[in-house]
């Protein structure tokens, strides 16, 4: 059997206080199983504090997997870290002014598509890749979403470089490992004259030294769309007619364990302000009359369903109507 944690607590052998609910043998176990599985060591110290928020992640999720809620949570690599932890190595820490009030998409007659999912219409989206401990998840958005308009563009579907935005596109207000937006991104890469690849400029999860090299780009940007604020109906509109498009919206803690299902949220904010991902949408479709995005993370194939998830749409959820962008390839 384990020390008990308050005796721990007592000693200052662990920071807290002794109001933790003492973890049972079969969630010691669970914990035991879940370290194994995610390759995690610690000290014996830090043992017992992760233990501890451990345990307290994992009733939250049963409490709320009881519920009746149209999205399901579980556990993943992610679930030793506290919320503010978590916010910390992987999400924004600069805040983001990304309002398009006055978009430059235009907007066709006719209706679309009730669904749309660009996986399914051929090779147009690249695998998931993971961001690791790095606020970097506009790059991942702004590789993805051109990845895979240079794809349905030329059938050619490449790799871009996450680390090249993360070194070289700070004139273009962004902060690398600390944020950043897919909309000033492309904007770098145009004005830039091209990305290198993947494997000529590779992803190390942290803020480097520029050395862009022009002859080895392998994509570039004629233009860039923003979508007007809160216009979600041009959001839709966009992935039907033209390509996925990167958007960004506000991670609550109980999305660190989303699992399943469509993700919703009636506490998180709706305004440009709060955003703190960025993500792409390669699609929508409904479910027992509630729509949904298709939405592709870049925190590995663990999280969620094989690296994606399914958020509402219509509302605004979390803010993510309020600057979404994608953009023309050059080609």
């Amino acid at each position: 059997m384990f020390p008990g944690l308050c005796l721990l607590l007592l000693l200052g052998l662990l920071p807290g206080t002794c109001s933790a609910p003492e973890p049972t043998a079969q969630e010691q176990l669970h914990f035991k199983a879940w370290m194994l599985q995610n390759n995690k060591k610690y000290s014996l110290e830090e043992y017992y504090h992760r233990l501890q928020i451990f345990v307290k992640n994992k009733r939250k999720m049963e409490q709320h997997n009881t519920g009746n809620s149209s999205f399901q949570m579980g556990l993943n690599q992610f679930s030793d870290l506290s919320f503010t932890e978590f916010k910390k190595r992987y999400l924004w820490h600069e805040p983001q002014n990304c309002s398009a009030t006055k978009g430059n998409f235009f907007k066709n007659s006719g209706p679309s598509p009730d669904f749309v999912d660009w996986r399914k219409k051929g090779n147009y989206v690249t695998p998931v890749k993971n961001q690791g401990p790095c606020g970097s998840c506009w790059t991942f958005s702004t590789t993805g979403c051109l990845e895979s308009a240079v794809a349905i563009a030329t059938g050619q579907l490449l790799l871009l470089s996450e680390q090249q935005l993360i070194d070289c596109a700070q004139a273009f207000n962004n902060h690398g490992c600390s944020g950043g937006l897919p909309s000033q991104a492309f904007e770098y890469i145009k004005y830039n004259k091209g990305i290198m690849s993947e494997s000529s400029y590779p992803y190390t999860a942290e803020n480097g030294t520029c050395h862009f090299q022009p002859d080895k780009a392998v994509a570039a940007i004629k233009d860039v769309v923003n979508i007007t604020i809160y216009d979600e109906h041009s959001m839709e509109e966009a992935v039907a007619a033209h390509n996925p498009i990167s958007f960004a919206f506000e991670v609550t803690e109980d999305f660190m364990s989303y699992r399943s299902g469509i993700y919703t949220n009636p506490k998180c904010h709706t305004t440009p302000d709060k955003v703190n991902h960025a993500v792409l949408a390669v699609g929508y479709a409904q479910e027992n009359g509630k729509p949904y995005w298709i939405v592709k993370n870049s925190w590995g194939i663990e999280w969620g369903m094989d690296g994606y998830f399914y958020i509402e749409r219509g509302r605004n959820m979390c803010g993510l109507a309020a600057c979404a962008s994608y953009p023309i390839p050059q080609v």
